[in-house]
């Protein structure tokens, strides 16, 4: 498999016994200052002009998804159009990140930004168990990136990581990446809801960016715990010390659970207190949402005249 660690890191990569020695000799997380922290940033006030900004910043940072057994040719083409223009009556509000679809749904959802700055995300790697062979995996994100897919969300092998086989979920890591070719930027999930405790999410975290993640992500959307204010501010603490130690910067994505602006404003102070500003851009933080836009956009034209409008100013994807 192909060494991606950073050459600062790349002996602890050697073997399973190397690799486990390092990650449970990370700092081990003190969870309850962890959670004291993340509320207390969440108590923070925007006002007028900030919250404007930081309205547009949210409706720039998201990953407009569909994930559904009944997703159709004509459903993605039509989140495509409101990736391009989430407002039709106001064309001064930001495009969105990306539209994140299957991989058999790639073509259209490409069809349906071109022309504009929206990227296409597919999920793959038998998303969202992964329970399948690597062959099957990288077959997955081969089609995905043929197709024109821009970025692709792995899931990791959270039973093999669970069983102490950290070598395995980096080498798979490491080929999702090799597989993905200069074409597309990796996100890996990590299923935060399934790992248990805060050890283990740092630990998922140095993993994958070790294996050369350029985005980590929290969950998939399809299990009961989600993204969670304390697990992402994790993991902002995860990328900054990495950059800090490898001059390698990377992304961050909460996925799941996050549906109202008043949310998303929480998950952007944690950002800027953290990590900075340097994160505050889309290359660097997503949130990984369906019904989040439609309410960041309601909120948004609040703001501009005043008064709330009904539920028919959005459309329900």
């Amino acid at each position: 498999m192909p060494t991606t660690a950073p050459a600062a890191l790349a002996d602890v990569t050697a073997s399973n016994s190397t690799l486990r020695r390092f990650l449970h000799g990370l700092p081990g997380v003190d969870a309850v200052g962890l959670e004291a922290r993340a509320a207390s940033l969440g108590t923070r006030s925007i006002k007028t002009t900030a919250k404007a900004y930081a309205l547009d910043l949210a409706i720039s940072m998201v990953d407009l998804t569909t994930l559904e057994g009944a997703d159709t040719p004509g459903k993605v083409r039509a989140l495509g159009a409101k990736a391009v223009h989430p407002d039709p009556t106001d064309r001064t509000a930001p495009t969105v990140a990306a539209v994140c679809v299957y991989p058999d749904m790639v073509a259209a959802a490409k069809q349906a930004v071109a022309g504009s700055d929206v990227k296409v995300a597919s999920v793959a790697t038998a998303f969202p168990a992964g329970r399948a062979p690597l062959s099957v995996k990288l077959a997955d994100v081969r089609e995905a990136v043929a197709a024109g897919a821009d970025e692709i969300d792995m899931v990791i092998d959270r039973g093999a990581f669970l069983a102490g086989d950290y070598l395995k979920v980096y080498d798979e890591i490491a080929a999702v990446k090799e597989a993905c070719g200069t074409k597309a930027r990796l996100k890996v999930i990590f299923e935060t809801g399934e790992l248990s405790t805060y050890d283990n999410i740092r630990r998922a975290s140095w993993l994958a960016m070790l294996a050369g993640a350029d985005f980590i992500k929290t969950s998939t959307g399809k299990v009961a715990v989600n993204a969670t204010p304390a697990g992402t501010l994790l993991m902002l603490e995860a990328v900054r010390d990495f950059r800090a130690q490898t001059g390698v910067q990377v992304g961050v994505k909460p996925a799941g659970g996050i549906r109202t602006a008043k949310d998303a404003i929480k998950y952007l102070v944690l950002v800027n207190e953290t990590v900075g500003e340097d994160w505050l851009d889309n290359r660097w933080f997503r949130f990984g949402a369906s019904s989040l836009l439609n309410d960041l956009l309601m909120q948004r034209q609040k703001l501009a005249t005043g008064r709330y409008s009904g539920p028919d100013y959005v459309t329900v994807d």
